[in-house]
């Protein structure tokens, strides 16, 4: 059977293109970033990836998002919501069918970040609060004081932590990732659901271990082309980890989605796995 072809995928990381704004969605992290290379970079880890999607540079953008998910069998995506406009928020608002909101917060903020979960929730129907350890100016770990108040919203809530683990792509400290500091967080927070992003190398095999630990641990497969999914990771779903493993995509930041659905075929799941990871495991861990 292989990967099915009419599943109606959930993407778990995807973006509206905006032409011109591309520079600007990660603005945040240059005040972190040291090297001059970086300043180069269209986003801040682009030395890893090869064939960067060209976005159109003008046209009707969400009209062109949801025509590339058409055609890639996509029926719901992730996207980031910013609460000051634009495409994005646009998106989310006309077709909530099609575009799930999430926010993204900066511990550092306190009260603020909280205030800007709630005000998401009002505005949007709130699928998840996304997190970038690394990413925040100054970095805050996963485990630090200053993200307690994050989960514990996300709890009221409801909803998922989405959370970048691992070494960061772009070229900021790497301790505040580790995966190691997961472990104390889904001990405290039991009620928690907590889902990796971008890969967690070179920890995956703790990533796996952990996964087996806490039953509201998660991961997703984003900023990953299908071919370089961790091994681990591929054998985990296979085995024991059939309903901790979920598609997520990274379109348009550094992946197509020509690219991505061309390799995904070729990624070893078992049959049954297939459904889980492609749709069912984000139905039921985002309440969708």
């Amino acid at each position: 059977m292989g990967m099915p072809t009419d599943i109606g995928v959930i993407d778990l990381m995807l973006g509206i293109p905006d032409p011109g704004k591309k520079e600007r969605w990660y603005d945040f992290l240059k005040p972190n970033l040291r090297d001059a290379e970086s300043a180069t970079f269209k986003f801040p880890a682009q030395y890893m990836f090869k064939e960067v999607p060209e976005e159109p540079s003008e046209g009707d953008m969400i009209a062109y998002t949801l025509d590339q998910m058409d055609g890639h069998g996509i029926d719901k995506a992730l996207i980031g919501v910013g609460l000051q406009g634009g495409i994005q928020d646009a998106a989310a608002l006309e077709h909530p069918d099609r575009f799930l909101a999430s926010v993204s917060v900066d511990p550092n903020e306190g009260m603020k970040a909280i205030h800007r979960i709630v005000e998401a929730s009002q505005r949007y129907d709130l699928k998840a609060i996304t997190l970038f350890p690394a990413g925040c100016n100054p970095g805050v770990p996963i485990n630090d004081k200053r993200m307690y108040p994050v989960y514990a919203k996300a709890c009221e809530l409801d909803i998922p932590v989405l959370c970048c683990v691992g070494v960061p792509g772009p070229r900021v400290p790497m301790g505040p990732q580790k995966v190691e500091l997961i472990d104390e967080v889904c001990w405290f927070f039991p009620e928690l659901k907590f889902v990796m992003r971008h890969g967690a190398e070179p920890w995956t095999e703790l990533a796996v271990k952990l996964m087996l630990k806490w039953p509201n641990l998660y991961y997703s497969t984003s900023a990953f082309s299908p071919r370089y999914y961790p091994d681990e990771i591929v054998r985990f779903a296979n085995t024991r980890g059939a309903n901790k493993v979920m598609y997520a995509g990274y379109f348009p930041m550094g992946l197509s989605l020509d690219r991505i659905f061309g390799e995904l075929p070729s990624v070893g799941f078992n049959d049954d796995v297939w459904p889980k990871f492609l749709r069912e495991n984000a139905v039921r861990v985002f309440g969708l």
